[in-house]
């Protein structure tokens, strides 16, 4: 008896992709389908197994459904000089009317009843073709936003523009009334500054000349004085 065909339609249906970096977990999707009216048991295995991380790895298919299965490849160091082997095997079989042990189903599973479909495992790197288009994406997602605004900024009402246009002009007037306070406020205060000054010079100059004249006035005085008392004198000899 010939083995069976597999009876899942598998997407991908060859290669598994895995894309680098591969510095943090890669994962990709395998989705199986099942077109049959009958339930369908899988199994996943791989030939690393401490590679890759898959889930759900096992289960039941119902007749007309589907499942995603996510395979999850661990970090490692790539080398793109080693050649990869990595395979993974997808292996099915009808289900019984009822499923009371699914590990026992596989022991006793025969062979003929057996259906599966390998894959073999693809790692790609990112090439420069792709950075250099992401890198214009980026480049051109601001392009695309400016281009957006300039039919709004065209579409407003020209009166509102207009408006805003003579509030400009009038802030501006304002501040230049503003500049011409702030001026004579400085002239105004450098003007009070100096008159202080003035006042204590002048007051200076006061009281030196009333010192002078004051000096002045002594010898006179002293003249004075002496005239009388000379006077007295001669006028009590005479008599």
């Amino acid at each position: 008896m010939s083995k069976l065909d597999q009876i899942l339609i598998l997407e991908p249906p060859v290669d598994l992709r895995f894309k680098g970096p591969f510095t943090d977990v890669v994962t990709t999707t395998l989705k199986l389908s099942n077109p049959s009216d009958r339930k369908v048991c899988f199994k996943v295995k791989t030939t690393a197994p401490r590679r890759y991380c898959v889930r759900p790895n096992s289960g039941v298919i119902e007749a007309g459904g589907s499942i995603n299965i996510s395979v999850m490849l661990q970090p490692f160091d790539y080398d793109p000089n080693e050649k990869n082997k990595h395979k993974f095997m997808v292996q099915t079989i009808f289900a019984p009317a009822t499923i009371t042990d699914m590990d026992l189903l596989w022991k006793e599973a025969k062979p003929d009843d057996l259906m599966d479909s390998k894959l073999r495992c693809v790692f790609e790197m990112p090439s420069e073709n792709d950075k250099v288009n992401d890198i214009e994406t980026i480049k051109a997602s601001p392009a695309v936003n400016s281009v957006k605004a300039e039919p709004a900024a065209a579409s407003g009402d020209e009166a509102e523009v207009k408006k805003v246009q003579e509030k400009y002009k009038r802030l501006q007037q304002e501040n230049g009334k503003l500049g011409d306070e702030i001026r004579q406020l400085k002239e105004e205060n450098v003007r009070m500054r100096k008159l202080p000054r003035t006042d204590h010079m002048s007051s200076n100059s006061s009281g030196l000349l009333a010192r002078e004249a004051g000096v002045a006035s002594l010898p006179s005085l002293f003249v004075v004085i002496a005239a009388i008392f000379i006077g007295f004198f001669l006028g009590k000899f005479v008599l």
